[in-house]
């Protein structure tokens, strides 16, 4: 199970790899998917506003790629993307370690609704926290955008420099997180299952950092 969480391998090939058929993998899969999601639970940091207190929070938007599942095809399809996913917040620390990771949301939601919609604008409300220009009209810091007719003033080129720098590692956070293919290549399974197998990656991927 963890060779198809780590390289999304198809039920076919990873029978073949282990002396099974495809449907017996497929029995495996549902028996220890609730398994494997208890078994990790230990390893994942605590709620988001409690991580958050007394340090800076990067935020940022990522999308989990998925087939084109009915009946939800059109709230999943991300325009920004033109693919298919679902839509998921993560949070990280001004050093790139993996702090959070929310529920899943359509992917053609807007980081700005996403973020609202998993809760975690309310959690992050009096915290200091930094996003991109997605996120504007949340409390977070994020940089100002050139409005039409009017150019950004030297601080404000400063300020929009110091904050994309200043994001930089939560894209690395997000790049260690799809290094779990199935986040990253297009997940193939039963759409209902995903939000579990999403909550179990995080769960590994914390448990790798040593949370």
């Amino acid at each position: 199970m963890l060779t198809i969480l780590r390289q999304n391998l198809p039920q076919t090939v990873a029978g073949d790899l282990f002396g099974a058929s495809q449907p017996t993998v497929s029995r495996v899969w549902r028996c220890l998917l609730p398994l494997l999601e208890q078994v990790t639970c230990l390893h994942r940091p605590g709620e988001l506003e409690d991580l958050a207190r007394g340090r800076i929070v990067l935020v940022d938007g990522a999308l989990v790629p998925t087939r084109r599942f009915a009946p939800a095809w059109a709230s999943n399809y991300s325009g920004k993307h033109r693919r298919h996913g679902v839509s998921i917040q993560v949070a990280a620390t001004e050093t790139g370690c993996l702090l959070a990771v929310s529920e899943p949301v359509p992917g053609r939601r807007h980081d700005r609704r996403a973020v609202a919609e998993t809760g975690w604008e309310a959690a992050l409300d009096g915290a200091c926290w930094v996003a991109d220009p997605a996120y504007q009209g949340t409390t977070a810091l994020t940089p100002e955008k050139r409005r039409p007719g009017q150019d950004l003033t030297r601080e404000q080129w400063t300020n929009n420099a110091f904050l994309a720098t200043l994001r930089a590692p939560v894209e690395r956070a997000i790049a260690y997180l799809k290094n779990w293919k199935i986040l990253s290549t297009g997940y193939r399974g039963r759409l209902r299952e995903l939000p579990a197998v999403i909550r179990i990656v995080s769960a590994l991927e914390f448990y790798r950092l040593g949370w």
